[in-house]
């Protein structure tokens, strides 16, 4: 096992080290879990029902995607559980689309991209303005926070230990070829956040120390001409900050911008939901609390009440309501 702080980590890994983190990202429950949700659309039609999305015409509408293509993510996200149908009450023969308990259950993953979006997306206007806590009646941003001692949390309170998981490394991958990173055939979806599961891997990896190329390629098993385009896309989006290596003028050092350590949220949140409510499997990479001592567990909280925050009891202005 290796521990160490979020992104502080200045010594180059060793081989062993290097081995150990390819092995815990390609069984962490935050790979597996993207290779089923990771992609524009799919999480644009999630973001889309939380926001009381409801029909097929709608998201079509809202999201210009193509009718082939939003069938197929609606038949997905039925199969594996987070949506179910419903005869329209004046139209028996055709379906709605509700949240499961499942379903429901990603809300703080959902929160974490309203906030990284807000911040720091293009298509903020495509989102809320404001979101409003009814347990204390105030508009609020989310936080997030450890679960054992309620403080907020930064990503530099935590640090990592890794522990590749069997059972996942055992575990077909899910089909399906990730889009690129804001470059997808077809234009950007109005809603869901801008980056794929390989710039969220990148931006994990990069967390847990790799820092050059070779690094990377090798904990993430990306061919070169790829790694290269991708890594250049990152730099020019500001999610990879790109600098020589002082002690080797042939290398580039690659390091997190304020844009990319703000998905740490994100990251965390969905790994956390993958873990607990799909693979029922531990998570890889466990983050733990530095100031408390305590397995890091995210919950999302209201920022005026510090409260937990749930579906049923948010608000949101600014944008149309669905039909």
């Amino acid at each position: 096992m290796r521990s160490h702080p979020a992104d502080n980590h200045q010594v180059p890994l060793t081989q062993e080290e290097l081995d150990l983190c390819r092995d815990a990202l390609a069984t962490s429950t935050l790979d597996h879990g993207l290779q089923l949700l990771g992609d524009r659309w799919t999480m644009a039609v999630v973001l889309g029902a939380f926001l009381g999305v409801r029909r097929f015409d709608d998201w079509q509408s809202r999201l210009a995607i193509p009718r082939h293509t939003l069938s197929q993510r609606l038949r997905a996200l039925v199969a594996l559980g987070l949506l179910r149908q419903r005869p329209y009450q004046e139209r028996p023969l055709r379906h709605a689309y509700h949240l499961t308990a499942k379903g429901l259950s990603l809300y703080p993953h959902v929160l974490m991209m309203w906030s990284w979006e807000r911040r720091w997306g293009a298509r903020a206007s495509d989102l809320p303005e404001r979101l409003l806590h009814i347990g204390c009646g105030h508009a609020f941003v989310p936080w997030l926070a450890c679960e054992a001692c309620g403080d907020k949390v930064g990503i530099g309170d935590l640090r990592f230990t890794l522990a590749p998981v069997d059972a996942l490394r055992e575990r077909p991958p899910a089909r399906g070829r990730a889009p690129r990173l804001a470059q997808a055939e077809g234009g950007e979806p109005g809603l869901g956040l801008r980056v794929d599961r390989w710039a969220l891997l990148i931006i994990s990896a990069v967390l847990l120390g790799c820092h050059h190329f070779d690094e990377l390629s090798h904990v993430l098993g990306i061919g070169s001409s790829v790694l290269t385009r991708r890594l250049a896309d990152m730099v020019d989006t500001g999610l990879l900050l790109s600098q020589a290596d002082l002690a080797d003028g042939r290398r580039r050092i690659y390091r997190l911008t304020p844009a990319s350590r703000d998905l740490f949220g994100y990251i965390l949140c969905f790994s956390g939901w993958a873990s607990r409510h799909h693979f029922l499997a531990p998570s890889s990479i466990r983050p733990t609390h530095r100031a408390c001592g305590h397995a890091f567990v995210p919950q999302v909280v209201c920022s005026h009440c510090r409260q937990p925050v749930l579906a049923r009891e948010v608000r949101f202005e600014g944008l149309a309501a669905a039909a």
